[in-house]
């Protein structure tokens, strides 16, 4: 039974040539954050960011100067991000590797999830890998997973879904052996089988999406009173945007008839677009605001997108 706590990565892992993102930790790191705050008010335009500016916003958010620069750095080397500098003023933003995989993960992550109609059928892939090539294991797991599949049993992964064409080219260049069919469950003698619903811990999907929802609600009342100054509106944009990626990916996108009653998908998504868009221009006056104060001038560049512009896919 696969565990939302399992889940290494939250974009997909086919930029393993160009870029490597930041993994999933059990809470938010300084290059998670960074990766984050870049990409909700920058990627529209990939716009530049001084360095300094960039390690006075994530010290709003907790994180030390000595932890801002070292992720800053890391991400630097793992062709996340790209530097530039201009007398003593060091400038950073996105690389163009980066901003088209987290422009795609990005419209994945807050695009309606709509279930298809089902035929009882389910598909079920098997794969399996040289030893060695361990990269490519992890990588192909992350992208099932993006593709609504779970593991039933080690390298036997499964999804009410249908193998489609677009599918094949998902998978195609991983170098696994592969075998796909798809057919309905046969339950064999009583208590020796498992469901193919196995693969999912609703229960403990559920329980994130409860979470989600206790933390951030609170936050409506405020906001529809238009008391979140600036600094504490980057803050939460970056949080509730750092927290709800997480839930897409977890959420299996089962038909409504597998799924627990009072599914949370849809009122936890409302409230996501309700803070996030909510927030968005408090949040953008003052990053434009803490960049101005290093170079002395407006950027123009730096703008906050919505769910919506998101979802539709930002040019990158």
């Amino acid at each position: 039974m696969t565990s939302p706590y399992d889940i290494e990565e939250i974009f997909p892992d086919d930029a393993a040539e160009t870029v490597r993102l930041p993994r999933r930790q059990a809470g938010s790191s300084p290059q998670g954050l960074t990766v984050t705050l870049l990409a909700d008010y920058t990627l529209r335009n990939r716009a530049w960011l001084p360095s300094a500016a960039i390690v006075a916003l994530l010290a709003e958010a907790g994180v030390s100067e000595a932890g801002a620069r070292t992720a800053i750095s890391r991400l630097a080397r793992r062709g996340v991000l790209e530097g530039s500098r201009q007398g003593r003023r060091s400038s950073y933003r996105l690389t163009a590797a980066a901003a088209g995989f987290l422009s795609v993960g990005g419209s994945a992550i807050v695009s309606p999830v709509i279930a298809e109609p089902w035929d009882e059928n389910w598909t079920v892939l098997a794969f399996s890998f040289p030893r060695e090539q361990a990269a490519q294991r992890r990588a192909l797991r992350a992208q099932l997973r993006w593709m609504g599949f779970a593991p039933l049993y080690d390298g036997l992964w499964v999804s009410p879904r249908r193998f489609t064409g677009k599918a094949r080219e998902q998978l195609a260049g991983f170098g696994a052996t592969m075998t796909v069919f798809r057919g309905r469950h046969l339950e064999p003698e009583a208590g020796t089988g498992r469901s193919p619903l196995d693969a999912w811990d609703t229960a403990a999907i559920a329980g994130r999406y409860e979470s989600f929802i206790a933390t951030w609600r609170p936050v409506l009342p405020r906001l529809h009173a238009g008391r979140i100054p600036g600094p504490e509106a980057v803050r939460a944009r970056t949080g509730i945007m750092d927290t709800y990626r997480r839930l897409p990916i977890l959420d299996p996108g089962l038909p409504s008839r597998l799924l627990p009653p009072g599914w949370l998908r849809e009122p936890a998504r409302d409230l996501f677009v309700a803070i996030y868009d909510g927030l968005a221009p408090n949040a953008q006056d003052h990053v434009r605001a803490v960049a101005a104060a290093y170079t002395g001038e407006a950027l123009s560049g730096i703008g906050a997108h919505t769910v919506a512009e998101l979802a539709a896919g930002l040019p990158a």
